[in-house]
């Protein structure tokens, strides 16, 4: 009990206070393409709504079951807590050395219907199982698997491997945490860094975890929001690129304790939302285009690398009806260029962002994983004379 006693009380601050505390990737002067929204978060599209709930107990030599524990779970939901209307979806894997469970019924169906949760890789059963239970206990009934009072969920429940900082096999993940995620989700700005999923994660040599980045489109290109969140824990250190230049190498003398030569190992959740009136198969060729946003950051999506995406469009509400036909609106092909580069733009500052938000964390067996040096990265932008003047946007 003492544990869920820390997380509620973890979670009752509210998320604005971890986005003012913490600075995120233009507060440094790292340049970046594109217009953000106003959170310059994946909840700029209208209705987006993100929870986080954190374990952290224990310290020293690992106990398996007791700890150290650092890991969490993270919900987004499309449409908040007050609609289950699906929204239309896909996903796609670049490298597939990972797991994202309800993936058949994405594909089949073209609808996204559950809340989508991330977590580490030995608590994908119980999230998804947790989710169902929520479900049934709010009502939150799947309307693209229920025949008339009857139901069945397959939720959308994603990982990345957090074992060097978190006692993994120790399944501290449970039902309540899932629950605390799911009812704290908010559509305000999105807590970053070492927070839910992303607690225990590891990035391009340095600690990782969860960040997220919007692009706002012109009126003359639609006036559309992208939005992306990710749960970073890939590549090798020697990989890292930061606006182009390859602060990963310029910093591999500075001692940090992990992966400091080695290659593009860990894995990637990329999720990207956009209020675009996209059909499924368009939504599937935005999620092609933020893999270019994960390479513009360094990585090559290695063998070992579980680099898998799902996207969905909260336009075209009250699509899936239990019987008749339904009127739909798709953007037209030839109009859709600039929301693969927004996409593209708002993975890459999402990886950075939840790298300079990430702190430097202490886990299992003392493993220590530092977080980027903020002042070193300035240093070596400003080297390369690409350190832009500050914005706190």
């Amino acid at each position: 009990m003492k544990k869920i006693t820390t997380l509620l009380l973890f979670l009752l601050v509210p998320a604005l206070a971890f986005t003012q505390a913490k600075p995120r990737a233009r507060d440094l002067g790292i340049p970046f393409d594109g217009t953000t929204g106003t959170l310059n978060a994946i909840t700029d599209v209208n209705g987006i709504e993100v929870g986080h709930a954190t374990i952290i107990t224990g310290e020293g030599k690992v106990q398996v079951g007791v700890g150290p524990v650092r890991t969490g779970v993270t919900a987004i939901l499309p449409r908040g807590k007050k609609s289950n209307d699906p929204v239309f979806g896909a996903w796609f894997s670049q490298n597939g050395n990972g797991e994202m469970t309800g993936t058949t019924w994405v594909e089949e169906s073209g609808f996204v219907d559950s809340p989508v949760m991330i977590t580490n890789t030995h608590s994908v059963g119980i999230v998804r199982d947790a989710v169902i239970a929520w479900q049934i206990k709010n009502s939150f009934v799947p309307k693209t698997s229920s025949v008339g009072e009857v139901f069945w969920s397959m939720p959308v429940v994603a990982e990345t491997y957090d074992g060097w900082l978190n006692d993994t096999n120790g399944f501290h993940v449970k039902k309540e945490h899932v629950f605390a995620a799911l009812d704290d989700a908010s559509n305000g700005p999105v807590a970053e860094g070492n927070v839910g999923g992303g607690t225990g994660m590891i990035c391009y040599g340095f600690k990782g975890g969860i960040g997220t980045a919007s692009r706002k489109l012109d009126e003359k290109n639609g006036g559309y929001t992208v939005g992306v969140l990710v749960q970073c824990n890939c590549g090798g250190k020697n990989q890292l690129l930061i606006a182009g230049i390859p602060v990963g190498r310029e910093i591999e003398k500075d001692s940090f304790g992990y992966r400091e030569n080695e290659e593009d190992v860990g894995s990637i959740i990329i999720v990207v939302a956009t209020d675009a009136p996209l059909l499924p198969h368009q939504v599937k060729r935005l999620l092609r285009r933020a893999t270019m946003g994960l390479a513009r950051t360094g990585s090559t999506s290695g063998n070992y690398s579980g680099d898998i995406l799902i996207g969905f469009s909260t336009a075209n509400t009250e699509a899936q009806k239990p019987s008749g036909v339904s009127q739909v609106s798709m953007l037209s092909n030839n109009q859709i260029d600039p929301l693969f580069s927004a996409t593209a733009q708002a993975t890459e500052e999402a990886i950075i962002n939840a790298m300079v938000a990430a702190e430097t964390m202490t886990g299992v067996d003392d493993h220590k994983i530092s977080a980027i040096p903020h002042d070193r990265l300035k240093e070596v932008l400003k080297k390369y004379n690409r350190l832009a003047p500050p914005s706190m946007k």
